[in-house]
């Protein structure tokens, strides 16, 4: 009893533990916030940089039409694949894709603008993209390709049907032959400077059957419409057409590059169909067991992801160090207090007291340094959390700084997620720290001789 009195005695009636308390408030909340704001970033960035991607991408390679020497054999078409594909438990969705690469400019293929474009380093760079062939009712299920449609992009533009993107552009009337149709990502479509019906050309080179050679082709699209994923990269260098479009316009023999896949559930399920999917394929001599043949999005997205890991990783253990220094005032005030109290101390051991209650004594002013540091920070810390997009609008406006530039990220608004049990941990942590700290001052007020310390003034 006299432990949990003292302590409480000792810590209200002197003013330097609020020192050790407002460092543990300050240590606790700001690593809550922090790892708050850091987690809904990677969050975010994860939901973001995914855009239409889907859960796994399978990529037999090569694919030939016919067995090669070692008797691998992918058929043009990806039916046998994709009955694989869906024959795996836990498997919700899959879908061919054909992609390719080239150029695009404003203009049919026989227009002098198209050529002079092209022509140039500067813009061929630019109107460098990644052309990919798709089949519609499939994709939408595998990709969420349909939202990207249905968001209204930036410059207002979309397509007339989200159900069907290839439809003719209201408007437009063919001259002469009906031409396949194309859609733009939103940045892509901003750099043109086209509108839906406008005349686009695709150039790029295909090999010959004939002559066994590499030649420049083209092909004049209408565009669609535009869509948009939120992510910068895809919505400039990303355009979508007709998978079966597209397969005619380069003559190959296979019809398809990669199967998507999506799972029902992908964090529960990924390893397993990974596994499956492998062997199955395997067994049919559809891959040749290179890891790149079966791929997930996140292994696509691998550097970002790790990045944004390592830095919460890194933000937490800087952080910590303002609990540590926390801990080391705590340590400084005990200290003193020893010293002060080497009276107090002696009439305790000649009244009975243990050197164990001696030492629970001090551990305990530490214990209470630590929980009400700790509780209010937690708290403070949470709020916060929950409160921070309102709060940096609130600040921004005051101070008239720009804290958050929106533009430069996939998101609008400061993401956080609190996790309970970083919160529990971050407290459990806090209190670990206070009284390890606490122990050498406490150990040395048991060990204390009685007799010297009644003698000290």
């Amino acid at each position: 009893m006299f432990r949990s009195f003292l302590s409480w005695r000792y810590l209200l009636h002197r003013r330097t533990n609020l020192i050790g308390i407002v460092g543990v408030l300050l240590g606790v909340g700001a690593l809550i916030l922090i790892l708050s704001i850091m987690t809904g970033f990677l969050e975010q960035t994860r939901a973001s940089v995914r855009g239409t991607l889907a859960d796994f991408f399978v990529r037999p390679a090569p694919l030939l039409a016919a067995p090669d020497p070692e008797g691998l054999g992918v058929p043009p078409e990806p039916d046998e694949v994709l009955r694989i594909v869906r024959s795996i438990d836990g498997v919700r969705a899959a879908t061919p894709q054909y992609t390719w690469y080239g150029m695009l400019a404003p203009g049919g293929a026989d227009t002098a603008n198209a050529t002079e474009i092209l022509s140039r380093p500067l813009d061929s760079q630019q109107n460098a993209i990644e052309l990919v062939g798709i089949d519609v009712a499939s994709e939408f299920e595998t990709t969420g390709f349909d939202d990207a449609l249905r968001l209204t992009p930036t410059r207002g533009f979309r397509v007339a049907d989200p159900d069907a993107p290839f439809a003719r552009p209201p408007g437009y009337r063919p001259d002469g032959l009906e031409k396949p149709r194309i859609v733009l990502g939103d940045a892509l479509y901003g750099r043109l400077r086209v509108q839906r019906g406008d005349e686009l050309t695709f150039l790029t080179v295909v090999f010959d059957p004939e002559s066994k050679t590499l030649v420049g082709s083209n092909k004049t699209f209408i565009v669609a419409g535009s869509f948009r994923t939120k992510d910068n990269e895809v919505d400039a260098r990303r355009a979508y057409v007709e998978r079966e479009v597209l397969a005619d316009f380069l003559r190959n023999d296979a019809r398809y590059t990669d199967v998507l896949v999506m799972l029902a559930d992908y964090d529960q399920d990924a390893p397993r169909v990974r596994d499956e999917l492998r062997a199955k394929l395997l067994d049919a001599k559809l891959i040749d067991g290179q890891p790149a043949e079966i791929i997930s999005w996140e292994d696509m997205r691998a550097v970002l992801l790790g990045a944004i890991r390592n830095e919460r990783v890194l933000m937490a253990i800087m952080l910590s160090l303002i609990l540590v220094v926390a801990c080391f005032s705590i340590f400084a005030i005990l200290s003193m207090m020893v010293t002060e109290k080497r009276r107090d101390i002696g009439v305790l051991t000649a009244l009975g007291a243990t050197p164990r209650g001696v030492m629970q004594l001090f551990l305990m002013i530490a214990f209470w340094d630590a929980l009400v540091g700790a509780v209010i920070g937690a708290i403070l810390g949470t709020w916060m959390a929950i409160k921070i997009d309102p709060l940096e609008q609130w600040l921004s406006k005051t101070f008239g700084v720009q804290i958050f530039d929106r533009t430069i990220y996939y998101f609008d608004e400061i993401p956080s997620v609190v996790e309970p049990l970083w919160v529990a941990v971050i407290v459990l942590g806090a209190f670990a720290c206070a009284l390890v700290f606490a122990a050498i001052p406490a150990w040395r007020a048991a060990r204390m001789d009685p007799l010297e310390a009644l003698r000290y003034e």
